[in-house]
């Protein structure tokens, strides 16, 4: 169906007075510097100040267990960067059977890590490895890292907010 010279004026008219009166609406709008630079772009992501590498203890004093929100603390404590370290520090089995053991299992894909989806994840950690020091976890890509814990065929990353990602960014050099 093609348009007639008339419709394609009278369309063209309609959207050129419709971006013309928004505009008008927002003449005085002045939002944020009115010269941008490296620093000040709302567009650019601020550089690490140190520009190192980073170590992080997932879950700060809370260390890693369960019923924590590890998603807000990963958003509260980025952003990270490339090369950055994640520590995991849990507390390991007990003999005894009353404690629950961790473990870190890293997630190939977002669907998997909403469903807590463990066939198709990695163990990276078991539960002895968050003893002491913690277990380290290099950021070595600029790439979205799922986590989660897998005890209990993924109890604790289904209903015990044992999971978080990350997307680590480069080092601005400026």
């Amino acid at each position: 169906m093609a348009f007639a010279n008339g419709q394609v004026f009278l369309l063209l008219a309609v959207s050129f007075s419709s971006v013309f009166a928004i505009g008008l609406a927002n003449y005085d709008f002045n939002w944020g510097p009115t010269t941008w630079n490296k620093t000040n772009c709302p567009y650019s992501h601020p550089p690490n100040a140190t520009q190192t590498s980073n170590r992080f203890i997932v879950g700060g004093s809370e260390n890693w267990h369960y019923g924590f929100n590890y998603m807000d603390w990963a958003r509260n404590n980025g952003p990270f960067f490339v090369n950055d370290t994640l520590v995991f520090k849990y507390d390991p089995p007990n003999v005894n059977g009353t404690g629950f053991p961790h473990s870190v299992y890293l997630f190939s894909n977002y669907r998997s890590f909403i469903k807590c989806d463990l066939r198709r994840a990695k163990r990276i950690a078991d539960p002895s490895q968050g003893t002491g020091e913690g277990f380290e976890f290099v950021l070595k890509k600029m790439q979205t890292y799922y986590f989660g814990c897998g005890e209990h065929k993924g109890i604790h990353c289904k209903t015990g907010n044992m999971k978080f990602a990350v997307m680590p960014l480069k080092h601005w050099r400026f």
